[in-house]
């Protein structure tokens, strides 16, 4: 049996840079880590000769099938087509946090999938040509309307700051945080689930057609990532981080009306009501978790405030892709 371990992310600053459609173009980055929350996908081989299937795939559902056509769940079909698998497999997934969440699951789930069967077949990917396959599977084979980072973040693991120059040339450059300095700003950080579940391929969908009209925006939003930076690196207060939060999800909510609904908006204010510097909604947008950025004495008010939003404990800057059996 292999077992593969993938990690969700947290993206802080350039969200929306990562889309092709604008990167190509104009340059993109982000800004970003990978948390201590994950997706695993076992593959066993079986013989399928004395069964009536040859492929069984176990998610939220069970699909056993005799040939790659049949199956439902369109990414599983596809990470079995591309590498060439069509018989004798079984593949399981299991995750700790739902999916259409804002955390970039379903690119995590993918990285998780091919890293699996690559190793299955024997074969070693590096973290960046494994990412470089799922970013194609996702947006040209799925055409699914995604970004870069979600695929990178699973692949490479890390606090990042991810520079997209092309669609060949993506650039990890590894955040260098003391061990003092993370635990400083996890204690500031909040990470509550709003319930609401959405396609964030809807929403990104909607904010690449309008990429011509915020290009302006887009453009802001990548400086942010460079001032954010120079704050996680520096020795100052982290105050200026909290406070650029703010300043990006202002400017995020002006990219399309389906990125902060009324709902959200009101988780916001109150979250900013009880003392919270700045926050996100995590991913594309519509629905998921909600990141707030909060003094440590605040926290409590937040809750108190907030009290229906589950509050999910998290570490930051965990590994990449990986396997952890076989």
């Amino acid at each position: 049996m292999i077992i593969s371990e993938t990690p969700v992310r947290v993206s802080f600053f350039g969200g929306g840079t990562d889309y092709p459609e604008y990167f190509v173009d104009h340059g993109g980055a982000v800004l970003g880590t990978t948390i201590d929350k994950f997706a695993y996908l076992s593959v066993t081989q079986f013989y399928s000769r004395l069964f009536d299937y040859k492929i069984r795939l176990a998610y939220r559902k069970v699909e056993s099938v005799n040939s790659l056509e049949e199956i439902q769940h369109a990414p599983f079909r596809e990470c079995l087509r591309q590498c060439g698998i069509s018989e004798n497999i079984e593949v399981a997934y299991t995750a700790e946090l739902p999916s259409f969440s804002g955390l970039g699951s379903s690119s995590t789930f993918v990285v998780g999938v091919l890293n699996a069967l690559h190793s299955f077949l024997g074969h070693h990917l590096s973290p960046m040509d494994l990412a470089y396959q799922s970013i194609h599977l996702e947006r040209d084979v799925l055409h699914e309307a995604v970004g870069c980072q979600d695929q990178v973040f699973a692949a490479a693991g890390g606090f990042n700051l991810i520079e997209f120059r092309k669609l060949d040339d993506i650039v990890v450059h590894k955040v260098s945080l003391s061990s003092a300095r993370r635990q400083e700003l996890e204690s500031h950080l909040m990470l509550l689930y709003t319930g609401i579940q959405r396609r964030a391929q809807e929403v990104a969908a909607r904010q690449i057609g309008k990429i011509p009209q915020n290009r302006d925006r887009l453009a802001k939003m990548r400086l942010m990532v460079d001032r954010a930076h120079a704050i996680l690196t520096g020795s100052g207060s982290l105050t200026g981080f909290g406070d650029l939060l703010h300043e990006s999800w202002c400017l995020k909510a002006e990219l399309d009306e389906t990125v902060a609904s009324e709902p959200i908006r009101e988780i916001y204010r109150l979250g900013r009501e009880a003392g919270a510097l700045g926050g996100k909604l995590l991913g594309a947008g519509g629905g998921g978790f909600m990141l707030f950025f909060v003094p440590p004495d605040r926290r409590q008010a937040v809750h108190n405030l907030l009290p229906g939003l589950e509050e999910i404990p998290i570490s930051l800057d965990s590994p990449g892709s990986r396997i952890i059996h076989g």
